[in-house]
């Protein structure tokens, strides 16, 4: 399967991934011989709905929380972006038992697959 992911959805997904390694780099605070994961899945063709899927793994357990840092600080925002980019975000413990996944997804906006649905609106669910 080729991916063809759309320029403007592929500069997202590398903004929003660069986000999440720079908040593991930071707070994660892995020791020697722990390692920061990735991992990029498709679930199909974008022309055809499919979702782009970003993981970033690290080994500490704490998840990660939206901050809303004031005007004159200067670090903080990345949650807030992917929070406003993604389709859906989240994180969860990892099921070996040791740190947690923090990911993101992207997804085609029907019948426009050149452009991509970001962040739903207040009160709004995402298709399963």
């Amino acid at each position: 399967m080729e991916w063809k992911i759309p320029g403007e959805m592929a500069e997202t997904s590398v903004l929003l991934l660069s986000e999440l390694v720079t908040n593991a780099l930071r707070h994660a605070g892995c020791a020697p011989g722990r390692e920061i994961w990735t991992r990029v899945l498709l679930d199909g063709p974008v022309e055809g709905g499919g979702r782009l899927r970003v993981e970033v793994s690290d080994a500490c357990d704490a998840l990660p929380l939206v901050r809303h840092p004031a005007s004159d600080e200067e670090t903080g925002r990345g949650l807030a972006l992917v929070e406003a980019l993604a389709h859906r975000w989240g994180a969860e413990p990892r099921a070996c038992g040791i740190g947690k996944t923090v990911w993101f997804e992207l997804a085609p906006v029907p019948g426009r697959p050149d452009d991509f649905a970001g962040a739903m609106p207040a009160g709004s669910q995402p298709a399963p």
